[in-house]
């Protein structure tokens, strides 16, 4: 696979000579098939095109570790477990902490909670079914101000 890697803003990626973006490839291995391979050469360009927009455009808002840290709680989300492993090796390059990633994950776990509730909520209203009845709120939020 020919290469080429470039530094900007926080943060190496490499690619590959059609403008593919590759994910520690010193990393790769043999025996697997390479990422894309099922996937249009145009639409791989596009999606490089798309990618390197978001993380390594001289216009971007975000910092590179806050921009880790939430596609860690989308990866994990998306269940994308080579997401995961890259945008984790990323935030930690970055300077992310134990205690950073920790509220990741547990943003990421309670957006996919809820996601549930939601879900069986509009189950239960299309299908009129009320196993536990209930007057007002999900939940109670506590204000300790």
């Amino acid at each position: 696979m020919d290469t080429k890697t470039t530094t900007q803003n926080e943060m190496t990626y490499a690619e590959t000579s059609d403008g593919i973006p590759v994910l520690n490839p010193a990393e790769k291995k043999v025996e697997k098939p390479e990422s894309y391979s099922m996937m249009d050469p145009k639409m791989r360009r596009i999606y490089g095109d798309f990618y390197k927009e978001i993380y390594f455009s001289e216009n971007k808002v975000l910092d590179g570790k806050t921009q880790e840290l939430i596609s860690i709680a989308a990866s994990l989300v998306a269940k994308c477990q080579g997401c995961i492993e890259g945008h984790m090796k990323k935030a930690l390059s970055l300077g992310a902490t134990p205690e950073e990633i920790s509220e990741t994950i547990s943003i990421a776990a309670a957006v996919n909670a809820a996601a549930i509730i939601d879900l069986t909520d509009i189950t239960a209203n299309n299908l009129s079914i009320n196993h536990f009845p209930s007057k007002g709120p999900r939940f109670m939020v506590q204000n300790n101000e």
